[in-house]
């Protein structure tokens, strides 16, 4: 990996400060090593493994390729941030209504699946530094006329998973959604004329389009702020130094160019800094 050893030493430092504190925390139980000895982190360690979940449908977060391999931006960022930490990364999929609840529950370490940062979420999770930015899109088939801003989405039907961020800001400009599984579905909605829009994120219509440029849809208008894009961990000290190497390995991750390049090979632009 181009940047592997220049990295692993960047990060090197900064785990082992964070190991310092190891030794001062009690037991607790999560996504790896169960009821073992110290936080979070130190179990990852122990275990040598860290569980990361996502979709896995969302495409090109986090994708099956034509060989059924997983793959994607959030995949690839979790594997990196599982070398730098010197454990395994294991991936478990699952709809998105179910990724908060597993790693509310345990089951999972961390989610990486293109969540956007909010307020609400923000009050029951920490966050990592931003991974990425998302330029939010309106799509609409490209016959479509009516809208073209986002106040336009008043009396609008739209169609994202429930609870997304999406689909707040949808119903946040006056739209009525409907929940879906994926883009595709979204996607099959929107060109059967079932819904009037649906909104993503810019570089997702982009890898969608080079993947079907046949499609009749076309971007109607943009949100005005992007969104930030972060890995939330269960709040409180147990996952304190897990957080803090996380953040450590994504910002050396930020100034390699790993990110950079990531992004461009997902999604044909570099999302991972802020417009």
């Amino acid at each position: 990996m181009k940047y592997g050893r220049s990295l692993r030493r960047w990060t090197a430092l900064a785990l082992a400060a964070v190991g310092g504190a190891l030794a001062l925390t009690g037991c607790a139980g999560g996504g790896s090593g169960g009821q073992a000895e110290g936080d979070q982190l130190a179990r990852i360690q122990a275990s040598g493994e860290i569980v990361i979940a996502l979709e896995g449908t969302w495409a090109p977060w986090s994708y099956h390729d034509e060989d059924d391999t997983l793959t994607g931006y959030d995949v690839e960022v979790g594997r990196l941030i599982a070398q730098e930490l010197g454990v395994e990364a294991t991936f478990v999929e699952g709809g998105w209504d179910g990724l908060m609840a597993g790693l509310d529950a345990g089951r999972y370490d961390v989610v990486i699946n293109g969540m956007g940062v909010t307020e609400e979420r923000a009050e029951k999770y920490d966050f990592s530094t931003p991974y990425a930015y998302n330029r939010t899109a309106v799509i609409v088939r490209g016959d479509n006329t009516d809208i073209q801003s986002m106040e336009d989405l008043a009396g609008k039907t739209t169609a994202n998973t429930l609870a997304s961020t999406y689909a707040i800001l949808a119903e946040s400009y006056g739209a009525t959604n409907t929940g879906v599984d994926d883009l595709l579905q979204t996607i099959e909605l929107l060109e059967a004329g079932r819904i009037d829009a649906t909104l993503n994120a810019e570089g997702t219509f982009a890898f969608y389009m080079s993947q079907h440029p046949q499609a009749n849809l076309k971007i109607a208008a943009y949100a005005d702020q992007s969104e930030q894009i972060a890995i939330p961990f269960r709040k409180g000290e147990d996952s304190a130094s897990l957080r803090q190497a996380v953040d450590q390995i994504l910002e050396a991750l930020s100034q390699s160019g790993q990110l950079s390049e990531l992004s461009q090979q997902f999604f044909g632009i570099d999302i991972s800094q802020a417009p």
